[in-house]
């Protein structure tokens, strides 16, 4: 069910006035945590802390070793490595429970069961399309580049800009930094600059952030990239579209670890003419999937339509349960069903 995002906005007075006192608190955000996700609760559980709540943020799963350098991630509870247990008895003993950079519980894999029948009351803070309606208060806006301009935004909003340091700064401004491209992406807006700005102004070392995320690779991401741009990248000129599918064999011949494809998606879409881009992944647990889009394609109506995800506009994820022939020869029967979105100017 689609979400009356006004509606909800009218109650953020009320959840300023739940705040003026201490309460537990937890912090969630979808599985396998990007710059966006993680920034943006561990920079709200710092703010948090400092209003003297006691904040728990717990993840459904791990994230890269690229994002660990973030203030407070050694206080992250995450519910894959042996702490179900607790998660679910700190998750039901909350007051509240913020809800970061996603917009269906079903995002949070096995939490998504334990946050919905949880007593506390929910807040959502997203920027995806069609948010469900789970939440008591939500920050909602699809105009919004990232989740962690939200969560400034929100801090501002409940009387907390004073309160914001050098490390909540620096956790918000990696989400905004990821989620525009390094302000590249067609979701900059003036607020995004004017937001990163003010982050600046608290003490932000961007070119230190810049560096941690982007700059700091391991010999076996840089060979795992070496082979997907030699051997694996697959162009279909015909319908504008290209794509890689990197099986569990060759992750392992790499050693790859989470976070080592991260932005392999857009090299197949920086192609001159390419409108739409994809990577398939295959893992225990099926087929990951992130799609890219330029212009007026919509991969998030693609994802949702046809692989169990979404996202936004012109990016996305999805899932499979089938083998990663089956479903890149699926992906690639779809194209003709899209061959004029994908081969008409816009």
């Amino acid at each position: 069910m689609k979400m009356d995002v006004g509606k909800y906005m009218k109650k953020l007075e009320g959840l300023k006035t739940v705040l003026t006192t201490p309460k537990k608190i937890v912090i969630t955000t979808h599985s396998r945590p990007d710059a966006d996700a993680l920034g943006s609760s561990l920079g709200l559980m710092l703010f948090l802390k400092k209003l003297h709540h006691q904040v728990d943020v717990i993840t459904p799963t791990g994230y890269p070793d690229f994002l660990k350098w973030m203030k407070g991630e050694d206080q992250v509870m995450v519910y894959t490595n042996g702490n179900e247990e607790k998660a679910v008895q700190r998750v039901n003993e909350a007051d509240l429970i913020f809800c970061l950079d996603f917009s269906a519980l079903s995002r949070i894999d096995k939490l998504g069961d334990v946050v919905g029948e949880a007593k506390g009351d929910k807040v959502l803070i997203d920027h995806h399309l069609e948010p469900e309606d789970f939440a008591k208060y939500a920050l909602h806006s699809i105009k919004a580049a990232s989740t962690a301009e939200l969560i400034y935004q929100f801090i501002c909003e409940i009387g907390g800009c004073d309160l914001v340091d050098v490390d909540i700064a620096e956790c918000l401004y990696a989400g905004i930094n990821t989620d525009t491209g390094s302000f590249r992406h067609s979701n900059v807006t003036k607020t995004v600059f004017d937001v990163s700005a003010a982050l600046v102004e608290k003490g932000a070392d961007t070119s230190k952030v810049a560096k941690l995320i982007y700059d700091t690779n391991s010999e076996n991401r840089l060979r795992l990239l070496g082979y997907a741009l030699s051997e694996n990248l697959i162009v279909l000129s015909e319908y504008n579209t290209a794509y890689f599918a990197l099986s569990e064999k060759i992750l392992k011949k790499f050693n790859a670890q989470m976070g080592d494809t991260e932005g392999l998606v857009n090299y197949a879409l920086s192609i001159k003419g390419i409108k739409l881009a994809a990577l398939f992944k295959e893992s225990d647990d099926g087929i990951k999937m992130s799609f890219r889009s330029v212009n007026s394609f919509s991969v998030n109506e693609l994802a949702r339509t046809h692989f169990n995800g979404g996202g936004h506009k012109n990016a996305a994820g999805g899932k499979s349960e089938m083998s990663l022939e089956d479903t890149v020869h699926k992906f690639e029967n779809l194209l003709k069903k899209y061959k004029i979105e994908l081969t008409t100017e816009n």
